[in-house]
């Protein structure tokens, strides 16, 4: 379990962290989202005790991390900015990091190997930007820590290299619980992925849930009316938060359960009905627009 309580950290007259206060269960996918400069890779730092915070706590299964070599045996922080040792080629990073963590994995390196289209002898500052964040991906799960975390972890990756990241994070989690926390702009890229999901805004995290939690109450409906319904009418028979009419056509998400919303707009007789699945996106944005937040404002 990763637990932050009044984490707090600034540079200079700046403070980039400001009393963040978050709890993150042991073996969840936490995906954290938020605007540059939001916080998000200062918060990693601070979880792998790159950094000391200035005020509050920050620690990893119960211990402080900073200056703490147990903890950090068992985590491993990827950067958005990929660091490698100078010439050094994936082979000669796998030797350093094996003489650092202890749970470091000969067997399941050369089978990462073999998932990924790089060669592990040529020397890394050769390789594109994409290349070596999957390098460095191989390396990190090589080490099979239990707390894995990527800033922006798809960054530069093609669609079928991320979809091969997703697999082997998925493979790890299944196989012994890891904890994985990844910071992202786009909530698109961690739908899939992530069971648990956080915004974090002006230094701390204004609204955090489980995803299943934040899907439920919310749905997102297609109709077809003819002659054309008025929009007051829907408004009366469903909770409507989103109302999108073109023709006859009608895409509406409201608050409540599919049964109960479907049903209500068959009283009103439409050429057909039907529910469609909701975008994380769009349940987050009315999540937000709930808690007093323009969301447009807060992310983009």
């Amino acid at each position: 379990m990763i637990t932050a309580v009044q984490l707090t950290k600034r540079f200079d007259d700046y403070e980039a962290l400001s009393g963040l206060d978050t709890t993150i269960p042991s073996g969840a996918v936490y995906g954290l989202i938020g605007s540059n400069g939001s916080g998000k890779s200062t918060f990693l730092r601070l979880v792998s005790g790159i950094y000391r915070p200035d005020a509050g706590s920050v620690t990893v299964g119960g211990e402080e991390v900073y200056e703490n070599p147990s903890v950090k045996n068992r985590l491993f922080f990827v950067s958005d900015d990929i660091y490698f040792l100078p010439q050094a080629t994936m082979d000669e990073m796998a030797d350093f990091y094996r003489g650092y963590y202890s749970a470091f994995s000969r067997e399941r390196y050369e089978k990462l190997c073999g998932i990924f289209p790089i060669d592990p002898k040529k020397r890394l500052h050769t390789f594109s930007k994409g290349m070596k964040r999957q390098a460095a991906l191989v390396l990190a799960l090589a080490c099979q820590p239990e707390y894995l975390l990527l800033d922006e972890a798809f960054d530069g990756l093609d669609p079928v290299i991320r979809g091969a990241v997703r697999k082997v994070i998925a493979d790890d989690m299944a196989a012994r619980s890891m904890t994985t926390v990844i910071t992202s702009h786009n909530l698109r890229e961690l739908e899939d992925m992530c069971d648990h999901v956080g915004l974090l805004h002006g230094g701390r995290i204004i609204f955090e849930k489980e995803i299943d939690d934040l899907k439920l109450g919310f749905c997102k409906v297609q109709a077809a009316f003819r002659p054309m319904v008025e929009a007051e009418t829907l408004k009366e028979r469903v909770d409507v938060m989103q109302l999108d009419v073109r023709g006859s056509m009608v895409s509406l998400i409201a608050r409540g359960g599919r049964e109960d919303v479907i049903a209500a707009l068959e009283g009103l007789s439409p050429l057909f009905v039907e529910a469609v699945p909701l975008t994380l996106e769009e349940v987050f944005i009315h999540e937000m627009e709930a808690v007093g937040y323009d969301y447009n404002n807060v992310i983009f």
